[in-house]
């Protein structure tokens, strides 16, 4: 399977050992990629014995071999054809405004990163959301999102490690903070103009009430060398398919409802924050707290779409 570009400059990258070293308002003049160093930057050292130890997993993502990659792509495509018999053919999902993301994918140049960040109401809603993409979209592994995922339960083993690596997920450590491995391999794959999925809630929200977001996704825009596009998603329904309590079975007839917002616009806001001189911790919570309005604001529309099916 050939390597784009991209990928090629990546890999270069890598084994040159130049790396971006964390600061809030990198050079944004040119494009490229590396491998970003926090201070604090750390994997999850188990104090409980019973918890697996993670630290080979990013290593082994920065490094993936030409049949990693095979194996990866025929992952997408079992999970997405599997995703979409749930979403498209069992369920109705009414989808807004999909050439949002479509545009996204196909239009912006290489070196552009990509954001997005929605809800968190079920467990399915990833791989559910991008089951309703574009088949050669959702099966693209060199396209496709790098979605954060808890450690504590999508990497509770080498099986299930293995399974979500290959499907392009990146453990997060709950409680870390914004300084740690994951967040720095992500700041990596939008130097390389990648898709980086984000859950900002920081878990399921059963409840569907209002959460102040987590700072990671401010700390992704604030430190990505080029601008990303950030695209805000709503769905409604998805706890329905897959509930969140026992016995977790997917379920049949449901309605879902997906709205993409349109692509939210950081370039003043972080020419403001340069200007102003503004701490790291300032600028990552006006970044975390625009995105947040944003959501806000485009739940509102999706519940009264939804309520309408």
């Amino acid at each position: 399977m050939a390597r784009t570009r991209n990928e090629d400059g990546c890999r270069a990258l890598r084994k040159s050992g130049r790396f971006l070293a964390g600061k809030p308002f990198p050079d944004r003049s040119g494009s490229y990629c590396a491998v970003v160093h926090s201070p604090y930057s750390r994997s999850v050292v188990a104090a409980d014995a019973m918890v697996y130890d993670i630290k080979w997993i990013i290593p082994k993502l920065r490094n993936p071999s030409r049949l990693w990659n095979i194996a990866s792509s025929i992952t997408f495509a079992a999970v997405g054809i599997f995703s979409k018999i749930i979403m498209e053919w069992l369920n109705k999902t009414t989808v807004y405004n999909k050439h949002i993301i479509g545009r996204a994918l196909d239009l912006r140049p290489k070196n552009v990163p990509l954001i997005t960040v929605s809800n968190h109401h079920s467990c399915f809603d990833d791989p559910g959301i991008w089951a309703t993409l574009d088949f050669r979209h959702g099966i693209d592994r060199r396209k496709i999102r790098w979605s954060l995922a808890a450690q504590d339960i999508c990497f509770t083993n080498v099986w299930h490690s293995y399974f979500f690596m290959l499907g392009k997920c990146i453990p997060v450590v709950r409680g870390d903070g914004v300084y740690q491995e994951a967040v720095d391999f992500c700041i990596e794959r939008l130097a390389c103009g990648e898709w980086v999925h984000v859950f900002p809630e920081g878990k399921v929200n059963m409840l569907k009430e209002e959460m102040r977001l987590k700072w990671g996704v401010g700390r992704l825009i604030l430190e990505s060398p080029v601008t990303p596009i950030v695209i805000p998603i709503c769905h409604l329904g998805m706890d329905q398919v897959l509930p969140n309590e026992p016995p977790y079975m997917l379920k049949m007839g449901k309605k879902v409802t997906m709205n993409y917002g349109e692509p939210i616009d950081f370039t003043d806001l972080l020419a403001e924050l340069r200007a102003s001189k503004a701490s790291e911790m300032e600028a990552r919570k006006a970044i975390t707290d625009r995105i947040q309005e944003e959501l806000s604001r485009l739940k509102a529309i999706t519940e009264k779409l939804h309520a309408k099916l």
